[in-house]
């Protein structure tokens, strides 16, 4: 990528592509999301409350062009940015949205805990993977349960940059999701106004794509409100642009208007970074 004038002549980070998901659930209060804890050691947005979701692997786009793990009848696009949000969502807090071969129903929980115990370790290892644990287990993923949410591209003044797509999901009924404790050292199922409600009270902290997300997202009651009006919307890219700051250094930035957040020009109290 070339360089920026405003910047000087050091160079603009090219974004990395990453996928994360918002599973939803409906609570006795209303629609709920389920959020970790990021670890306070990890270098990105450490002790931030972020959705689970993560970089797209190269072994993503190998799965992705395998019709014997991924279906595509339904023609996806972003087939391996599916691939990583199913992925990341089983890594980081258990929840497998995967079909055994041949059936119309996502994995129950017996067999999740039974494909844990076989495979965990060795994922968390790094002596194993997600496409050989697919395999082993004749498992196909399931990306229609994936529906796309929203689409945010790290600032280009910002060392550390992704691309990342946002998706929802609504979570299965009898698995259980919990924070994997290396990355995420907690978790939670909030509702959107709730975990906004509670980092202004200083409880948690909230990365602005995050915050936005959670407002765009607590527009709806319950799950097939939020679904519905998904599938109807249309995804607009959203690279936050900095706008001037007044005088008593607060700092704004501009979204796309047509991304649908209520707004263009936004006061920005926590770091733009993606998650």
């Amino acid at each position: 990528m070339g360089n920026d004038p405003a910047m000087g002549n050091d160079p603009i980070a090219p974004p990395r592509l990453a996928a994360t998901v918002l599973l939803l659930r409906d609570g006795e209060d209303g629609m709920e999301v389920f959020m970790v804890v990021r670890h306070h050691e990890i270098d990105f947005a450490s002790g931030a409350l972020v959705f689970p979701g993560g970089r797209v692997d190269p072994g993503d786009h190998d799965i992705a062009a395998d019709p014997a793990l991924y279906p595509n009848a339904d023609g996806h696009d972003g087939t391996a940015l599916r691939v990583a949000a199913i992925r990341e969502t089983f890594e980081e807090c258990g929840v497998l949205l995967a079909r055994p071969r041949g059936s119309g129903a996502l994995v129950d929980a017996l067999r999740l805990r039974a494909i844990e115990a076989a495979h965990g370790a060795a994922l968390l290892a790094g002596t194993t993977s997600f496409a050989a644990m697919l395999n082993a287990e004749d498992l196909v993923l399931a990306p229609d349960q994936l529906v796309a949410f929203a689409h945010w591209i790290t600032p280009v003044r910002i060392s550390k940059r992704f691309d990342t797509h946002f998706f929802l999901a609504v979570a299965p009924a009898d698995q259980i999701a919990i924070h994997d404790g290396s990355e995420s050292v907690d978790s939670t199922w909030i509702s959107p106004r709730a975990a906004i409600a509670e980092t202004e009270a200083g409880r948690y902290k909230l990365v602005f794509p995050t915050e936005m997300n959670l407002k765009k997202l607590g527009r709806h009651a319950n799950t097939d409100a939020a679904i519905a009006a998904a599938r109807a919307g249309k995804v607009v890219t959203v690279l936050p642009e900095p706008v001037k700051a007044e005088e008593n250094g607060v700092r704004y930035l501009r979204l796309p208007l047509e991304a649908g957040y209520g707004g263009e020009v936004f006061e920005v109290k926590n770091p733009p970074s993606i998650r």
